[in-house]
């Protein structure tokens, strides 16, 4: 099922996950049982994250760097083309601008089109060491950017023109800020942004992870005056260590409310800690639902334990 028709239709509170591939070499049997233990809680979709390829320079023997080229985490079709026909469930992959070229993407979209893949969830992708990008070929800067390409090819368009070419039907999703992506001047430029990625043809948009639900509400009718008409879903992560109240933000650009980093800091073990993430990810999943909002997105990566305790304790809501 196409996940728009799924956000639009369904009226029961659901929640969904987001995982990330094992590193390059890793087993996968990690993974597949963090999904088979999130199966019991029907998870409408799994995000499966996406990486593009990094460049580093490796020092030989001889005191010579080597440079070289790879995706610390190759899989994400294979984990979806799994997650599809093991599970049935919907997979949703991330599609990246930085690292890809367009026709990389191009083909990767064809391969998921034949895999029977079709949602998928365009984003730049973090800003980092990536491969370049040959000088004969094209790259989508911006999500924005992506989003036309995919929308290009479900009405049949492709770089090149094609006789007779095929018409994929990808739904797809965005990701939004609800406290403004830190690369954005104002929340105004960043809310524009948003706007383009649904006028150029984007389903539904996911936001980043925050933990003040006030400021997810606050955008949510922010994005509806403004004219956003598609379906925001709240992305969240549950905070398990004292570590995260600092690499967060630093990672992120999102702030930790006061109350939260008061009751993390009080805790004396690391039990203790993942139990105050819970506790505060039990109290933003009940003001969400409280407040109409009945699908719930989760990072999780590939540590499902704490999720577990939260869905144990909103079984009787989702």
């Amino acid at each position: 099922m196409r996940l728009i028709e799924h956000l639009t239709q369904t009226k029961n509170p659901s929640v969904s996950i987001e995982i990330i591939p094992p590193k390059r070499g890793r087993d996968i049997q990690k993974l597949h049982d963090a999904i088979e233990s999130v199966l019991p809680y029907n998870p409408p979709f799994i995000d499966v994250t996406s990486h593009a390829a990094e460049v580093a320079w490796e020092e030989q023997k001889d005191g010579s760097f080597k440079r070289k080229v790879r995706r610390k985490s190759p899989g994400t079709f294979g984990l979806c083309a799994a997650i599809k026909y093991k599970y049935n469930l919907e997979p949703v992959p991330h599609i990246l601008c930085g690292g890809f070229t367009r026709e990389e993407t191009e083909d990767a979209l064809i391969e998921l089109n034949y895999l029977g893949i079709e949602n998928i969830l365009a984003i730049r992708g973090d800003k980092t060491n990536h491969r370049p990008v040959p000088t004969d070929r094209s790259t989508n800067r911006y999500a924005v950017d992506l989003v036309k390409q995919v929308v290009a090819m479900n009405k049949g368009c492709y770089i090149d023109d094609l006789i007779d070419a095929a018409k994929t039907d990808f739904c797809v999703g965005v990701a939004c800020y609800p406290e403004k992506n830190y690369e954005s001047p104002n929340k105004d430029f960043d809310m524009q942004i948003l706007l383009d990625k649904q006028e150029s043809g984007a389903h539904y948009a996911v936001t980043q992870m925050f933990y003040d639900t006030k400021k997810f509400l606050d955008y949510v009718e922010e994005a509806k005056a403004a004219g956003v008409t598609m379906p925001i879903i709240p992305g969240m992560k549950i905070m398990t260590s004292k570590k995260h109240l600092t690499r967060i933000p630093s990672i992120f650009h999102i702030d930790i409310p006061n109350e939260l980093c008061d009751k993390m800091m009080a805790a004396k073990t690391r039990a203790e800690e993942i139990q105050v993430g819970v506790d505060w990810a039990y109290k933003q999943s009940m003001e969400l639902l409280d407040a109409g909002h009945n699908f719930l997105h989760y990072y999780i990566m590939q540590n499902t334990s704490p999720f577990l305790k939260l869905m144990d304790r909103l079984k009787k809501k989702i």
